[in-house]
């Protein structure tokens, strides 16, 4: 396991791309074994995508491109704008609800991050909001997608956890809606405090007003209702609700908004394309490092020295979670995912911690290393957009961390807050 772990650091250390770190420390395994020829590596690469609800993923990637080729983007930062906007830091809770309502939508933080970037952040400087705290807003805010369905993260822990995908998107709702408000009294209290102003008057929008907004982002808010119910009815699996998903992107674009034309479709798939590509090449070489983790006893070797030396299942959630923070400051949110998941929904179950419960906890945990350095990829790509120095960053993003921190403690201490959807749907 030794020249496993060497090869896949150092080559994480280089900066080589993620799928050839992966793939070479899994090719180092089969190569070095005497009982496991290379063949069986190839194998385990070729059965990874044989994997039905593995479909999830390159589906809802794709529908998510196609849902900003749409149109309800705008519609959606039209309604949150009226919704919230004459609030004290009225453009820093638009932005907040805005990845709340667009993580039914896109699925990816990074993704979020960059629209918010090009579309709320020019407003914000221009109204006179500092630089680090319109960053901070956008890049943090984009966390909520990690847990509202459906969430591209849930997806690939369910698929290698062996977790109900629609328990965890049932699962991921009332912590997203929660992680929503803590970021926006957050937001209140360092707007009220830096002297931010608003936008509009201090006057809540007319109900009427709000509703023809609501109206017309009609389809865009029913997404995420359609998709959930259609789950637990049964209609369709969570893959065959992603294939769903890019139909319905495509009827709304082209029947509903009429926006859509076969440039912005194609340029839709275009992108989708390459987030795929990137996805599954990663996806695939996990194969072959999963099999060599599981192979070399790693969950029962780390389950031996954590539940061998405490005692306390909660302290021993604790030093997990606090280990995935640790390694999410210095490892891509997919991968740990990836690899990591196998080994401890073992380990977590024999704690008696749900495993759908857990997979809440681990994705807004390692999804947090995208907001922080230093390979923090929404990070660098909201203050590039913006022109916003790091340090002024993360001066600013201090106590949305704080936030999100004290949200996790919550999830913690009361874990029927993840599982209520959960159980009243499934039992």
């Amino acid at each position: 396991m030794g020249s496993v772990a060497i090869v896949f650091f150092v080559l994480l250390l280089i900066g080589a791309p993620v799928a050839l770190v992966i793939g070479m420390a899994g090719f180092v395994f089969f190569w070095e074994s005497p009982v496991m020829p290379l063949s069986i590596g190839v194998q385990k690469v070729a059965a990874v995508s044989q994997s039905f609800p593995l479909l999830a993923v390159p589906f809802f990637v794709l529908a998510g491109h196609l849902m900003n080729a749409s149109g309800i983007t705008d519609r959606l930062f039209h309604f949150s704008k009226l919704a919230v906007s004459w609030m004290t830091g009225g453009l820093a809770q638009v932005s907040i609800l805005l990845s709340t309502l667009m993580g039914g939508v896109s699925g990816s933080a990074v993704a979020d991050a960059a629209m918010q970037s090009r579309v709320v952040g020019p407003q914000m400087l221009s109204q006179g909001y500092g630089r680090g705290y319109t960053a901070a807003v956008i890049a943090l805010s984009s966390l909520i997608t990690a847990t509202i369905p459906p969430s591209i993260g849930l997806i690939l822990y369910g698929f290698v956890g062996q977790v109900s995908i629609g328990r965890l998107f049932l699962a991921g709702i009332v912590p997203g809606l929660l992680m929503m408000v803590f970021l926006m009294v957050t937001a209140w209290l360092i707007a009220r405090r830096s002297g931010y102003g608003t936008t509009t008057p201090d006057e809540p929008p007319r109900r009427g007003d709000l509703g023809r907004a609501a109206w017309d982002a009609k389809w865009a808010l029913l997404f995420p209702v359609l998709l959930l119910l259609s789950i637990r009815g049964g209609v369709f699996t969570p893959s065959e609700v992603g294939a769903f998903a890019v139909v319905y992107a495509l009827l709304v674009g082209t029947v509903a908004h009429r926006a859509m034309t076969w440039d912005s479709i194609c340029r839709a798939f275009g992108d989708a394309l390459s987030d795929i590509g990137m996805i599954m090449l990663i996806i695939l070489m996990s194969g072959m490092l999963g099999f060599a983790i599981i192979f070399l006893r790693v969950p029962q070797d780390v389950a031996g020295v954590l539940l061998g030396s405490l005692s306390n299942p909660l302290v021993i959630l604790a030093v997990i979670l606090l280990g995935l923070f640790i390694a999410g400051l210095f490892v891509e949110s997919t991968i740990l995912v990836l690899l990591l998941t196998p080994i401890l929904v073992p380990i977590v179950t024999r704690l008696g911690v749900d495993p759908v419960h857990f997979g809440i906890l681990m994705m807004t945990i390692v999804t947090l290393g995208s907001m922080t350095p230093p390979v923090g990829v929404a990070m660098y790509t909201v203050c590039t957009l913006l022109n916003t120095p790091i340090e002024e960053y993360l001066r600013a993003s201090l106590p949305f961390y704080l936030a999100i921190f004290l949200l996790i403690v919550v999830l913690v201490a009361f874990p029927g807050i993840s599982l209520f959807l959960p159980s009243l749907a499934f039992g």
